[in-house]
């Protein structure tokens, strides 16, 4: 079993938002590894004076430490539990009903001897190679699939790059962002009950090679660049590594345009070979 990871800032003058870790246990098979890619706040109120970093650093050892530990907790239970375990640490002091209250994006899997577990919240992505080469990507696509309102004031920003424009682009997402009614998307933020909306599964230990977590910083060599598909950006990383894919991200964006709103992201990947 190996596992490889990397983490780099869109810029080395802010803190980084994207968390990862993995563990494995002190005795026999198996292991665990979350990766969570933190939702940075337009500039403003935001209701919480601790920051994303410090939230997905709460939000993601917890997470770890129940997925590792807790084997009788599917992971949508470990998340649900963690979300209130962090939401507990500020609940006295931020307003944890601000719609800018900190939260992030999720990607958690499990394994052992008998079965492979994953869980992916909002728009990081699970890569799952089974035994026989093919790359299976797990993909929450609800903030892709946005109402076509919505969808129109996103192309006018990236046509216009009006700041009145960005602001009610902006509005119309956060109108959207953990929506009761199922019409939006979700991310882990003070709710435990999100975590029923993550996309979740189960295969055997059998099909299963390898496990490649990526937050969308990492992501956009296939999904903004189109420079190969996910089996293309999976054997690129299994062949130069984790940094070999961020380098080639990097060099993409430095020669477009910003497509959604910052030219470079937070980029984040975690590659876990389990045979």
């Amino acid at each position: 079993m190996r596992i490889d990871m990397v983490t780099e800032p869109g810029d080395p003058q802010r803190p980084n938002e994207d968390y990862a870790s993995a563990a494995l246990p002190a005795a026999g098979a198996g292991g665990a590894l979350v990766v969570l890619d933190g939702v940075t706040p337009p500039a403003g109120e935001v209701g919480c004076h601790h920051g994303v970093p410090w939230f997905v650093s709460r939000l993601g050892g917890a997470l770890l430490e129940l997925a590792g530990s807790r084997r009788d907790m599917t992971l949508a239970a470990c998340l649900a539990a963690a979300v209130a375990r962090t939401a507990d640490t500020h609940r006295e002091t931020c307003d944890l009903f601000h719609p800018r209250t900190p939260q992030a994006t999720v990607v958690m899997a499990r394994w052992d001897e008998e079965r492979v577990e994953h869980l992916v919240l909002s728009d990081s992505a699970l890569l799952i190679e089974t035994a026989d080469g093919t790359v299976r990507p797990v993909l929450d696509r609800r903030l892709a699939e946005l109402p076509p309102a919505v969808r129109e004031l996103r192309d006018r920003v990236r046509r216009t790059g009006a700041q009145s424009d960005r602001a009610a682009y902006v509005r119309a997402v956060e109108g959207l962002r953990n929506a009761a009614d199922g019409s939006g998307f979700y991310t882990a933020a003070a709710d435990p009950d999100v975590a029923v909306r993550a996309v979740t599964g189960t295969h055997s230990r059998a099909e299963v090679r390898s496990l490649l977590a990526l937050t969308d910083g990492a992501t956009r060599w296939t999904e903004t660049f189109r420079l190969g598909d996910w089996a293309g950006l999976f054997a690129l990383v299994r062949k130069e590594g984790p940094r070999a894919l961020i380098a080639r991200v990097r060099t993409a964006e430095a020669e477009s345009a910003p497509a959604r709103g910052k030219q470079h992201d937070d980029a984040t990947v975690l590659l876990a070979e389990l045979d």
